[in-house]
């Protein structure tokens, strides 16, 4: 099985100058001349990591990672004054004219898959291949899914944690009472929403590996919580079910769908729908993984696609 390529340093890093106050974190790693992929990290608000480096061969590919707006080492971090998806998508196309790259390959979990297709979708001219992780559709029944009556029915006990930092009156609505408790201007209950919403996004995507920190949340926490859950309540600044009503507008790019058969928060149908939209795609369902990019038969997958994308792209083995 593949396992991650070994660690490496950028060989630039730089922020973006949006025009506005948002000032965006981008790093260069690998080959100068390879084969461009773009990263496209989850959440939103979850930022990059070096290990993200290490899905692709540094001797095949040029390997461009950022932190999107609000995130990471991106500034200032929290800000949602012009955080939304338009601006996500023009600050893709703007790095991609600043390196003087023509087309790239997208690959994204997660939120970031969602927005790899987002993309694919306004510039598929600039798109040379997709990897897609966990793939995600961002619309109402996934999030009603995932805050209203199917995820709490997995995990109750953390369900009733997440409510009891709520008003018992909301609670009618979760969704909607976690939203106002998390933008609250009560900081304590802003705070403690915060901490179960961080709690649950954990246990969901962890399952049994994950540890919660007993201490509680910290400012920067509950500006995470509060980007994520801005995201959410405006609907990922799409319109309902776009990605699929639209999913003529996608190239015919190779595709890889990579999806883990116990994925409690983006649930495998996501993915089977996708592929239905897509029928080109490589769908690679994976038995024992779950929503993150770790564990062996997750890693092997996604080493696998890239290693066979620039195969492919470069005509070469």
């Amino acid at each position: 099985m593949r396992d991650l390529y070994p660690e490496i340093q950028p060989f630039r890093q730089f922020f973006l100058e949006t025009g506005g106050a948002h000032r965006v974190y981008v790093e260069q790693s690998g080959d100068p001349q390879g084969l461009p992929v773009i990263f496209l990290h989850g959440g939103p608000c979850s930022g990059v990591k070096p290990d993200h480096r290490r899905f692709f061969n540094p001797e095949r590919y040029h390997i461009i990672l950022l932190d999107q707006r609000g995130c990471g080492q991106s500034t200032p971090f929290g800000e949602l004054l012009d955080n939304d998806t338009p601006h996500l998508l023009a600050d893709l196309e703007q790095i991609r004219t600043e390196l003087g790259i023509g087309q790239w390959v997208l690959f994204g979990g997660s939120w970031g898959a969602t927005l790899a297709l987002l993309y694919a979708q306004q510039y598929p001219e600039n798109v040379s291949a997709m990897i897609l992780r966990g793939s995600f559709l961002a619309r109402a029944e996934d999030m009603d899914w995932y805050l209203g009556g199917g995820l709490r029915r997995i995990y109750p006990q953390a369900w009733s944690e997440l409510l009891q930092a709520l008003p018992e009156a909301a609670r009618v609505n979760p969704a909607r009472a976690l939203i106002d408790a998390v933008f609250s201007e009560d900081e304590p209950t802003a705070l403690a929403a915060a901490k179960q919403w961080q709690n649950w996004g954990g246990l969901t995507a962890l399952g049994p590996l994950f540890q919660a920190n007993p201490e509680p949340a910290s400012a920067r926490d509950l500006l995470q919580a509060r980007m994520e859950l801005h995201y959410a309540r405006h609907h990922y600044f799409i319109a309902e079910n776009q990605i699929l009503t639209q999913s003529a507008r996608l190239p015919r790019a190779p595709t890889y769908i990579i999806h883990g058969q116990q994925d409690l928060v983006c649930p495998p149908d996501c993915a089977w729908l996708l592929r239905q939209a897509l029928p080109h795609a490589a769908f690679i369902l994976l038995p024992n993984a779950g929503h993150v990019a770790r564990g062996a038969e997750m890693t092997d997958a996604l080493v696998s696609a890239c290693d066979r994308i620039a195969e492919v792209l470069t005509g070469h083995g």
